[in-house]
């Protein structure tokens, strides 16, 4: 396992996390542990992005036009 260290936390954001991992019923190290594993089973916004735009780029071009039509013709 690899040991982390950060630097220069402002002490608010220090006792918020002890905080919040206290109510949690753990301690500081197992919230952070927890909390950064599920940030890497998460993409980023980035990633996130560009994977719908890359999805996006296989649907068809649609108009102003076209979606008022298609609007149009699901209230008939």
């Amino acid at each position: 396992m690899t040991v982390i260290t950060v630097r220069d936390v402002p002490d608010e954001v220090r006792d918020e996390l002890a905080a919040r991992a206290a109510r949690g019923g753990m301690s500081m190290q197992e919230f952070l542990r927890a909390h950064l594993i599920d940030l890497t089973g998460r993409p980023s916004a980035s990633d996130a992005l560009a994977h719908v735009r890359s999805r996006a780029r296989a649907y068809p071009r649609l108009s102003y036009a076209d979606l008022v039509d298609e609007l149009r013709a699901d209230r008939r």
